[in-house]
């Protein structure tokens, strides 16, 4: 599982779809939203959660269609399906990879980001909080979409289209406890709720992947 882990890591390194591209696309999407809003402080301080969140949720869209198109196109996921490794483990450990090269690094460049948008240092915290507890879902959840689309040529769009709404959750209680955080005020209920969504998704997708994985390798 360690050396499928590195492997994944290393590949999506290479390839140019993790840590690079995710940081420099969340990195675009927040210094354009003041040019595109203007300058003001309290606006930016207002909108910088729901921003913040959204970048980080669209970053880690572009690299899900290589977490096993890469492996499909030189013949090692026939291999991997055919180990002894089971495939609901395969699943999850192909989403761990893709949380440790793109929704971690996004987790780090959090706080520096939302200097940028005018967020208060109490918001910095929660936003980070936030983060760490829904961007693994967002990787459990595309690494579902992924092995959906695995044997679709130029399946991009398609994932993208079917990841979206099952995002949806997250991206909300993810922005309404850092929204909540910035402002000081009570945010139990958005907290348990996303950890919640995330325990929920981390312990049942991985099954549901292999058994599409399955279905699609045959």
């Amino acid at each position: 599982m360690i050396a499928l882990m590195m492997r994944d890591i290393r590949l999506a390194v290479r390839a140019g779809g993790g840590f690079g591209l995710g940081l420099a696309f969340f990195l675009i999407v927040v210094v354009l939203v003041p040019f595109a809003i203007g300058p003001e402080v309290a606006l930016l301080s207002r909108i910088a959660p729901g921003v913040l969140w959204l970048g980080a949720l669209l970053a880690c869209l572009l690299s899900l269609d290589r977490i096993f198109a890469l492996d499909r196109e030189d013949g090692s996921l026939d291999l991997i399906a055919t180990s002894p490794l089971p495939l609901e483990g395969v699943s999850s450990v192909k989403a761990l990879a893709h949380w440790i090269t793109t929704g971690l690094p996004l987790v780090i460049a959090a706080p520096v980001l939302g200097v940028l948008l005018s967020l208060p240092p109490q918001g910095n915290l929660w936003l980070v909080v936030s983060l760490l507890l829904g961007t693994p879902a967002l990787s459990v959840i595309g690494t579902f979409g992924a092995a959906l689309t695995v044997g679709i040529k130029r399946g991009g769009l398609l994932l993208s289209l079917l990841v979206l709404p099952l995002y949806v959750p997250t991206l909300i209680f993810g922005a309404e406890v850092a929204r909540l955080g910035a402002e000081g005020l009570a945010l139990e209920t958005p907290l348990i709720l996303l950890t919640a969504v995330t325990c929920v998704t981390v312990a049942l997708l991985p099954f549901a992947s292999a058994a599409v994985l399955r279905m699609n390798l045959r």
